[in-house]
């Protein structure tokens, strides 16, 4: 249940308000704070720092902070509404998640309210003289950090919403969840034994939706040491009360509501346990920028060399990994599956402009370098498909004469001599 509870934290940070509040919070008692530090100031103190300009300074920071938030909200907005509709709408979540644009915000929220319950509290004569050089002491501190923080958002704002940024944000995203299930596969339980019917009983879905998240703790604590469970989807997966969520042998059907709140289903995909989200948004923002009325193959150009970093983390050796959920058998992340996600669109998308068709032909053979025989056929069957492709859309000779040699590359390097046999994990 700890799991759970995590991913629900997790979930309110991401959101914007819960940091504007947070900060919020902490300006409100800043500002009291002074009330309790006001006796163990030295009375001769107050005439010498001057802490009778405080009531003028917090009306400044009062006055500038509103105007400030409010402007950066609707920057922060038009800038999002502008990524989504020039990249990709499915950038707009993760752009919302964003900690410098979210830190910015409820700094200069909480720093409004800071001076707003300071100038209350003074015009009521609480702080006394000694509290006013609390007050006047912290107020110090709260410029130089909005100070920092301002400085922090003019560098941020250069680059809020920009193709590159927000490209620069899913790719992270991607690589994240893409490391992650490399590093723990499976979601930490076993592999579903070939040519093994499921076990048990289907569970169903209540719901329609993407399924976001499995907890894969919970389900090992209502499996036990009788129980056996195989995951029917993974993370990503669009399931309808018509489709099992889960294979179920050993236990009750007592049980069934506690295994159903083990799954998060809602209206769109997360990139946490959904390695394949990522690629199919940068698949987007390729294919976008190659419609007729923008012709960008600059961006279809750079978006293919983030998917080949991306894929390329499927050719490093790693250790195999103990199960930590032995009894959960989870279906293996199809390798066919994160190649189609990004290379069925683009290879589409890209057929009629032969410098994108080039770069794409150049990215599989580098990764059928790198990769062994099933990385390799997957290069090789999306090679052939693009070429076949792009010779239908070309019509130069001459641009279908550049495709064909870097084609020839791929189709060498994947030859059955030297593909090689070993299993992708």
């Amino acid at each position: 249940m700890l799991t759970r509870l995590g991913w629900v934290l997790r979930g309110l940070q991401r959101r914007l308000w819960f940091r504007a509040t947070l900060f919020s919070v902490v300006g409100v008692a800043t500002a009291l704070l002074a009330l309790l530090l006001r006796d163990h100031i030295p009375a001769t103190l107050p005439a010498k720092v001057g802490a009778d300009a405080v009531d003028k300074i917090l009306t400044i920071i009062a006055s500038s902070m509103l105007a400030v938030t409010t402007f950066s909200l609707s920057t922060m907005v038009s800038a999002y509404n502008a990524a989504a509709s020039g990249v990709t709408p499915r950038a707009y979540p993760l752009l919302l998640e964003d900690s410098t644009t979210q830190n910015a915000l409820a700094t200069f929220l909480g720093s409004f309210l800071f001076s707003l319950v300071g100038i209350i509290a003074l015009s009521t004569g609480l702080y006394g003289d000694n509290g006013r050089v609390v007050l006047f002491a912290v107020t110090l501190v709260v410029i130089l950090l909005i100070v920092f923080t301002l400085l922090r958002w003019i560098d941020h704002l250069s680059r809020l919403g920009q193709l590159d940024a927000t490209s620069d944000s899913i790719e992270a995203a991607a690589q994240r969840s893409l490391e992650r299930w490399l590093a723990d596969p499976h979601l930490g339980g076993s592999a579903i034994p070939l040519d093994e019917p499921p076990p048990g009983r289907p569970l169903l879905a209540t719901r329609t939706g993407y399924l976001q998240r499995v907890d894969m703790a919970l389900l090992a604590e209502l499996c036990g040491e009788r129980g056996r469970l195989r995951l029917a989807v993974l993370p990503g997966a669009f399931v309808d009360p018509a489709q099992p969520l889960l294979w179920v042998a050993g236990l009750p059907p007592e049980q069934d509501d506690r295994l159903r709140s083990a799954f998060t289903l809602d209206v769109r995909r997360l990139h946490d346990q959904d390695p394949r989200f990522g690629l199919t948004v940068l698949g987007e923002i390729a294919t976008g920028a190659l419609v007729p009325s923008r012709s960008d193959a600059g961006t279809a150009i750079a978006i293919l060399g983030r998917a080949q970093r991306l894929l390329t983390l499927l050719t490093e050796a790693r250790e195999a990994v103990e199960p930590r959920y032995p009894r959960i058998e989870v279906p293996a992340l199809e390798l066919d599956d994160l190649f189609d996600d990004f290379f069925l669109p683009v290879g589409r998308d890209a057929a009629p402009l032969v410098e994108v068709g080039m770069r794409l032909q150049k990215a599989l053979a580098r990764l059928a370098v790198q990769g062994d025989g099933r990385i390799k056929r997957e290069c090789l069957r999306h090679s052939r498909l693009a070429l076949a492709r792009a010779e239908s859309a070309l019509g130069q000779a001459e641009d279908r004469a550049l495709l064909q040699p870097l084609a020839a590359d791929v189709e060498r390097l994947c030859a059955p001599s030297r593909a090689g046999v070993a299993p992708v994990t």
